[in-house]
């Protein structure tokens, strides 16, 4: 199994800027790797998968240790979003959960962009509605294709 030190570094650097500018969103160690939540709800969770004992993973990980992020999606873009299949993935549990698999290949914007999503479907729609889009940010039409 692994632990909140699984995660490399590089990503939590990356990460940490990203979901600390969402009100009220904290940093914990979880079961697995490190979330960060809004209340009791969880917008992003960063961890370095087991195949062998979470067989779930297998398939979308490509040899050797990888470190994958799960969040949630807009129910209207999840297939949008992991129709391509790598990096990005559907979780096998929740109505709109999806992991991306994080790498030299990840798009950081995009990621930001992910996570503010996943913060407005998880916040109270008062804490949700004071967080602007991302510079930059693709909408799911161009993310699709």
């Amino acid at each position: 199994m692994s632990g909140p030190g699984d995660v490399p570094s590089e990503f939590l650097d990356r990460l940490r800027p990203i979901c600390g500018r969402l009100p009220e969103t904290y940093e914990e160690p979880a079961w697995i790797g490190v979330r960060w939540r809004i209340r009791a709800r969880t917008v992003a969770h960063v961890y370095t998968p087991d195949p062998d004992r979470h067989r779930v993973y297998a398939r979308h990980l490509s040899g050797g240790a990888s470190t994958v992020m799960t969040f949630r999606v807009p129910f209207e873009d999840l297939l949008g979003l992991t129709a391509g299949g790598f990096p990005f993935f559907r979780a096998e549990w929740g109505g709109n959960v999806a992991g991306v698999v994080l790498g030299d290949h990840t798009d950081w914007s995009e990621i930001a962009e992910l996570v503010t999503d996943s913060y407005r479907e998880m916040a109270p729609k008062f804490l949700a509605a004071r967080v602007a889009p991302p510079p930059q940010a693709a909408g799911p039409a161009e993310r699709a294709g």
